[in-house]
């Protein structure tokens, strides 16, 4: 089996090196209970990743942390009282009353509920501005080679570790703020009787996830009437085309592209912004999205700074992700 073919990941980053299993030699050992020394690898690392990403978006806003009103902080990947969105403000000196919002477990559309949440406390809060970061590791899900489990090494080729962060805020301040996209409407929409496609159970070994081989036919069977659900609400209408839009799309795997793609008729190139953060990155479960939406940012400035832009490119476009549930998050976004 060739990995780098069916996963069509060229790179991935992982907390997890020789280092770490030189000193927790038992994490390579079937069966052992590991679970404590997962989370003393795990709870730092995914702090430490959160925050290199904040500090590195904090200092492309331009504006001083302690202008941060609030915090949303995403991970499915620690375990701890308090959490991490603790850890992290205190870490980025943010102040003692910044409004803290952790949301864990929700993996893969992680980020764009994120997103949504930062979108209705920006919204709701004039001259707030909120604080979005995302970290992952794989360290909790990593089990040892078995040959009674091939298909775990799918599983170690596709996803990887990293993190993200964004400001999000209305009204940016004019000369001090620009803003690169605009959160038009959020919606989320789980499907019924489809919670067991998705399984992680935690255990003394870790968390064991299990993917149901279906996950991309249900997907393919739902997504244009959430599509257009979500078009509608947001006030597109239903004579807007799905190639008249940009797409932003959680690449869960390339099954789940492929599927997307056709199904909804989208044109070559469409989702190649998806297609090269998958490659570039894996699936970093919720940092993903903005991975592709920060291919998207280069893109466009690409064309602008070489007097390609034009402005029948398009202003609307997608956000979409999908997770355990099966649950699919999406925002209408425009581009600005």
């Amino acid at each position: 089996m060739n990995l780098g073919k069916t996963t069509t990941v060229k790179r991935r980053f992982t907390v997890l090196s020789r280092e770490i299993l030189d000193k927790y030699p038992e994490l390579a050992t079937e069966g052992s209970p590991t679970i404590r020394q997962r989370l003393e690898i795990a709870n730092p690392a995914v702090v430490d990743m959160a925050a290199d990403a904040s500090l590195a978006c904090i200092n492309e806003w331009g504006r001083p942390a302690a202008d941060i009103t609030h915090l949303v902080y995403v991970s499915s990947s620690e375990i701890r009282l308090p959490g991490g969105d603790l850890h992290l403000a205190t870490r980025l000196g943010l102040r003692s009353d910044v409004g803290r919002v952790m949301l864990y477990f929700l993996g893969c559309y992680g980020g764009v509920t994120g997103l949504r949440v930062a979108k209705d406390i920006a919204e709701n809060n004039p001259g707030s501005r909120v604080l979005l970061a995302t970290s992952e590791t794989t360290i909790l899900g990593f089990r040892p080679p078995s040959k009674s489990r091939p298909y775990d090494l799918v599983g170690a080729a596709l996803f990887g570790d990293g993190a993200a962060a964004v400001v999000v805020g209305a009204d940016p301040v004019e000369g001090k703020e620009e803003g690169f996209m605009e959160l038009s409407y959020a919606v989320q929409e789980f499907l019924p009787g489809t919670h067991g496609v998705i399984d992680g159970r935690l255990s003394e070994e870790g968390i064991n996830f299990r993917l149901g081989r279906d996950l991309p036919e249900k997907i393919e069977g739902n997504i244009e009437e959430f599509c257009r659900k979500l078009m509608r609400i947001g006030g597109l209408g239903d004579g807007v085309g799905f190639n008249e839009l940009f797409w932003a799309v959680h690449p869960g795997g390339p099954a789940i592209l492929n599927r997307l793609e056709g199904k909804l008729g989208l044109e070559e190139g469409k989702l190649d912004c998806s297609r090269k953060a998958l490659m570039d990155y894996g699936n970093v479960s919720s940092n993903t999205i903005f991975y592709v939406m920060e291919y998207m940012r280069e893109e466009l400035m690409k064309k602008r700074n070489g007097g390609e832009y034009k402005e029948s490119e398009e202003e609307w476009g997608l956000g979409l992700a999908f997770g355990p549930g099966i649950t699919f998050e999406g925002v209408l976004l425009r581009s600005l």
